[in-house]
């Protein structure tokens, strides 16, 4: 028995070192597109480990770059690795993995933006959203010029269930710079909290696992990573379309060290905002003088079901831009 588990433990054969792939293909972080490489091969079996078992799963990698992780998810015994890279530049390197592993690694040249993962993976692998996870896994470490827009981006694919999370909820294990992995964490009260923090939490359990020292990456950056795990709840803390909660919150931390009235107030047309804010807030229950920093998932859940109902008594409600309202006012008086 022993001896056939050990038959089917795959790891790769000896490679060149990523540093002497980043010497033998000249690769060269690009600093407006925020790459750092990851050459210490024991944080990225940590990242890997962190993300769970990976024995025989589906693994989606987004950023492989040089291929650090990806060569610690191939020796954790996944089924299949599917990579999407942007920069043709790091193809032949990774090519060079793929067939170090025959049939396990897929590397598809596109954006992880616009890449339509949820047609990649065999259907068997979907789970009922009730159920465990499925056994599809996102890993990645994030250019940080993406990292904000493609979180949003996956959060509210777990509102709708769709994309990565057409599979059941799938976990995510992703690398950030570490004050964003701080705002995704962040609890009620601290100063970190911020529209992140309320985005992510609402819809996904997020544990910030550990800090990666900047020294660590070439080239190094100026602010350590830190690695974050995802699991998206079975059902939401607040039960409203994504767009109607990312509105409310937006508003709520545009003012972040005034009185949260101040902000939420922006959500009103100016002619009642003094009145509608008065009343969102007393029918929420919350407190006009908290600052953003201090109003938990419950508080938010309670003001977008209010705002909800607003809307639906005011169907042009949802529509309203402060700053639309603005700049026709200094368009007349101009």
């Amino acid at each position: 028995m022993a001896a056939s588990r050990t038959l089917g433990t795959f790891r790769l054969p000896p490679l060149p070192t990523i540093r002497e792939i980043i010497k033998l293909f000249r690769l060269q972080a690009v600093k407006q597109l925020s790459q750092n490489f990851l050459l210490d091969l024991r944080l990225t079996d940590k990242i890997v480990r962190k993300a769970g078992n990976l024995t025989n799963a589906y693994v989606y990698e987004v950023g492989p770059g040089p291929g650090g992780i990806t060569r610690s998810i191939l020796n954790a015994g996944v089924a299949e690795l599917l990579v999407v890279e942007k920069d043709s530049r790091f193809i032949p390197g990774l090519q060079m993995l793929s067939d170090a592993a025959p049939g396990k690694l897929r590397i598809v040249h596109g954006d992880v933006l616009t890449f339509k993962i949820e047609r990649a993976f065999p259907e068997s692998l979907k789970r009922q959203w009730e159920d465990d996870p499925p056994n599809v896994h996102i890993i990645g470490n994030l250019p940080f010029s993406v990292s904000t827009p493609l979180i949003i981006k996956w959060l509210e694919n777990v509102s709708h269930r769709n994309g990565p999370f057409a599979y059941g909820r799938t976990q995510m294990t992703l690398t950030f710079q570490k004050e964003v992995a701080e705002r995704l964490t962040a609890s009620t009260g601290s100063k970190q909290r911020s529209r992140l923090s309320i985005m992510a939490q609402y819809l996904c359990d997020v544990q910030h696992i550990f800090t990666i020292p900047g020294q660590a990456f070439i080239p190094k950056p100026e602010v350590d990573s830190g690695v974050v795990h995802f699991t998206p709840l079975t059902r939401p803390r607040i039960e409203q379309p994504f767009k109607l909660v990312e509105k409310v919150v937006q508003n709520a931390f545009q003012f972040r060290r005034k009185y949260c009235h101040r902000g939420l107030g922006m959500l009103f047309p100016e002619a009642r905002r003094l009145e509608s804010t008065g009343k969102l807030l007393q029918l929420a229950d919350v407190d006009p003088t908290l600052r953003p920093t201090q109003l938990s998932v419950s508080h938010f859940k309670s003001l977008c079901d209010v705002y909800r109902k607003m809307c639906d008594e005011d169907p042009h409600l949802f529509a309203y831009n402060f700053r639309e309202e603005l700049k026709q006012k200094s368009e007349k008086r101009g």
